[in-house]
């Protein structure tokens, strides 16, 4: 999980991380977020771009297939995704979390934030680990 946030945080996203990953062509969403930074506290203004289960950052919306993301999230390690407002005590935020760690947000209106909940959240599911069809023990059928 390490790795994750490592990644979350900015701090050197390797190739692998978004590799086979079109970010630049027709995201499922795309949009300007205020996120906090991992270590130093601050909030940055950031161009999010949700594609295939990651959630990306740039410094500008100019995204190209030479662009380098400053951050990546894979959506389907992560938990939840749900308002902030309350813990942060600003308006228009949520936050991501998995179960060690939690990343918040801020969108530029309450539209905008619940339609970030609703695509993350969707991501989410899609791209969750599931139980495969190796992993499903029938008990029935070893009688």
């Amino acid at each position: 999980m390490e790795g994750l946030w490592r990644t979350a945080a900015g701090l050197d996203p390797k190739p692998e991380d978004y590799e086979g990953v079109d970010f630049w062509l027709a995201p499922e969403r795309a949009g300007w977020l205020t996120k906090q930074g991992a270590y130093i506290k601050t909030w940055r203004r950031r161009w999010f771009v949700l594609k295939r289960g990651k959630l990306f950052w740039f410094k500008d919306s100019f995204v190209t297939h030479d662009s380098k993301p400053r951050g990546v999230i894979p959506v389907g390690a992560c938990l939840t995704v749900k308002g902030a407002e309350d813990v942060l005590n600003k308006q228009f935020a949520f936050e991501l979390s998995t179960n060690r760690d939690t990343m918040y947000f801020i969108a530029d209106s309450e539209k905008e934030k619940e339609e970030w909940i609703n695509s993350i959240g969707r991501s989410i599911v899609q791209h969750s680990r599931s139980v495969t069809d190796s992993e499903v023990v029938d008990y029935d059928s070893k009688r």
